[in-house]
Order: C-alpha cells, then structure tokens, then sequence
C-alpha cells in the first residue's frame, strides 16, 4: 500500500484529471531553446498532451498569447530561462492557468527550487504526470517575480551578461560578467523598512527573494522556501571587495548571514528607498525602479512540480 507522507510541500495538492491540452511556448533564443523545442514537444506529445503552438518573440508578445488562448487550454507549458517564466507571470495571475516548466536557460534557477530535472524528456515527464503544487510569487511595484529582485551590483551584471556571451560561455558567463560588474561597482545609500523598523545603509547590494536558489544556483537563505509565504533580504555591506570571493561558499549553501557585513531579514512586505532612483533586476531582467516596494503573493501561482516523496507501508 502507498501512502503520501506528511512531508509533503504545503501547497502542493492532487488534482484528479491532469490538463491534457496545453499552450506551448519555447524561447528559441534561449541557449538550449532550439534544439530542445523538438524534443520537448514530441515527450510532451507521447505523454498524451495535445500541444497548441505559440510564439516567444518578445514578453509582451508570450502575456498576449496566454491571455488570448485561455479559454481554450488547460495549462501553459514553457520552455525557457528565468526570464521566461518571468515574463509570462502576470498573465498567469490573471488567467490561473497551472504552468508547465521546460528548463531551458542558462540558469534555471526556477526549476532548482521546484526540483524539475534538467533533462527534457525527465522534465516533460513531470509535466504529463500532472502534480499540481501551489507557489508563492513575489512582486515589487506592482511587477511580479519568481526567484528573486534586486538592487546595485545584480543589475549591472544583467547589464554585461549579454546573450552573446551566454551562448558562448553557459553559467560560467555569470562569473565573467560578475567579474567585470564588480570592477566598476561603487557603494550605495539606501533606506530599508520592514516591519515598522527603518535601517539606512551603504550597500553593494539589496535582494529581496521569494523562492529558494537565483544567480545559477545561489541560496537566498538557508531554510527559504517558494511556498513558505515570506520574503527574504539581505544587504551586502563590504568596505573591501575582496572580502566577496571568500563568502561565495556561504551564498551557495544561504548561510551568508553568519557575515557581519551581510544584513538579512525576512517580512511578508519591504521597501527600499534611494536618493535617486536605482534600477530593480527581477528575475534577470530590469523591471522597475526605487522607490522599491515588495510584497509576497501566497499560492498565487499552480506550477506541474515533481510529486513529493511517497512512503511504502
């Protein structure tokens, strides 16, 4: 006899009769998006999914499309980055169709925190197996986001990460356009309000997240989840830059806080406040900009995520 344990995701439910036809969408510029496109599709397809073919050519463009198809389909599937999933947010908020991921960027941070393989046809499986699980999505001035947003240093590496040098490089593109944002990075005053409290810093930089991994594989926070109904902060506040390259371990494993220069906290709700305004990076890409407000919006999004662990009785 199986039984489902009492692990199980908060959030994540069973839901009988799993969507059988499905926009499907893949970002051919994405460094996978290509090749991956035919593959996907024909697991998808083996897996009983009747597929309805859209277009990615800009964010603009995939919200049109999955608001236009809506009442024809059951859920989207999306084969892309982050900043695929990023764009498609707001239309799936408003037409609460479950989302399908085909992990197909760079990073793929979205589909770490979820557990969804990185193989396609794995992927695809997790999507035809039809496990519904309920996700938080953070937003900030009315912008929504997966995985994290963010202030300072992040957004000029958006700025040199070009998709050029994506392509070329993989995730070790992340590094070289870390390398070459730090060179120019310069400090920054800000003012951090949450929970009735007020702190004014000097920061490289601000993130604000609400799943679990971003930047290629980085941990918000040690014990942070994507369902867990909170925000979680910090603030890089390094006089010596140098001083970066030693906590790189403690952002892989989200135990950066055990740093005095690393400021942290958790809220439901934060703003941040500049002298002039400064450009907002949500999930890789420049959404908004200070004054900053952030706010968590619980189970706002159903996503297909692999079913959690079963126990044998």
């Amino acid at each position: 006899m199986t039984t489902e344990t009492d692990s199980t995701p908060l959030g994540a439910v069973p839901e009988a009769g799993a969507p059988r036809r499905a926009l499907f969408v893949v970002n051919t510029k994405s460094r996978r998006g290509r090749e991956g496109a035919a593959v996907a599709a024909e697991a998808l397809e083996a897996g009983g999914i009747e597929l309805v073919h859209g277009e990615c050519a800009d964010a603009g463009r995939l919200r049109d499309t999955i608001r236009d198809q809506a009442s024809s389909i059951d859920m989207v599937v999306l084969g892309g980055g982050d900043g695929t999933m990023n764009a498609a947010a707001p239309a799936l908020l408003e037409t609460g169709l479950p989302l399908g991921i085909l992990p197909l960027g760079t990073a793929n941070d979205l589909a770490r925190t979820l557990g969804i393989p990185t193989e396609l046809e794995q992927a695809a499986r997790v999507v035809t197996g039809g496990w519904m699980r309920r996700i938080d999505l953070g937003e900030v001035n009315g912008h929504p986001f997966f995985n994290v947003a963010s202030i300072g240093l992040s957004v000029q590496v958006t700025r040199e990460l070009t998709r050029d040098l994506k392509r070329r490089w993989g995730r070790l593109g992340y590094a070289l356009a870390t390398g070459r944002a730090l060179w120019n990075m310069r400090p920054f005053r800000a003012e951090i309000r949450h929970d009735g409290e007020v702190r004014k810093v000097r920061t490289l930089q601000i993130a604000v997240g609400n799943g679990r991994y971003y930047g290629g594989g980085m941990t918000i926070e040690e014990g942070a989840a994507i369902d867990d109904g909170r925000l979680n902060l910090y603030s890089l506040e390094f006089e010596r830059l140098w001083k970066l390259t030693l906590i790189y371990p403690a952002f892989r494993a989200g135990r950066h806080g055990l740093w005095h220069e690393v400021r942290t906290a958790s809220a439901e709700e934060a703003e941040i406040r500049t002298r002039r305004p400064k450009a907002v990076n949500t999930d890789g890409e420049l959404a908004t900009q200070t004054p900053a407000r952030f706010r968590v919006l619980r189970q706002a999004v159903r996503v297909l995520a692999p079913r959690p662990a079963v126990a044998q009785d």
